[in-house]
């Protein structure tokens, strides 16, 4: 009795992993998302332009996601700039923490910008290949 017990129940952990690798591995054969591995993977053995289109929609989202991120932390950092505490104030404060996450967030979507139209001018069939080679 107990086995069946603790067999049901390690079933009960594993097959939600499972399931949600099955769905990750999915997503990821379809290529509507990439980890960062697969998409350097991706960026360097490209060639044809579908591939090159690929790279550029991966980091357009990316730079949506980024943005998106960059704006709700704006938000937490003017909250968190009302509440300042005098100079005495040990560092980081939280309204520091908020303003160094935007801006990461902004360099994050800035560099995913660039590498958008990087690889949306390499999808271009006329594109010259070596001028804008990695």
């Amino acid at each position: 009795m107990k086995r069946n017990l603790f067999t049901a129940w390690i079933l009960s952990l594993a097959l939600p992993g499972v399931a949600s690798a099955q769905g990750a591995a999915s997503s990821a054969e379809t290529g509507d998302h990439y980890t960062q591995g697969q998409a350097k993977q991706l960026a360097r053995n490209a060639h044809a332009p579908e591939e090159y289109r690929s790279l550029a929609s991966y980091y357009g989202e990316r730079q949506k996601t980024f943005l998106q991120k960059a704006a709700d932390e704006k938000v937490e950092w003017e909250r968190r700039s009302q509440n300042v505490v005098g100079v005495l104030a040990k560092y980081p404060r939280p309204v520091d923490s908020a303003k160094n996450l935007y801006e990461y967030y902004m360099a994050e979507a800035a560099d995913a910008a660039k590498l958008e139209a990087k690889y949306s001018a390499l999808a271009t069939p006329d594109a010259p290949v070596m001028a804008m080679a990695r």
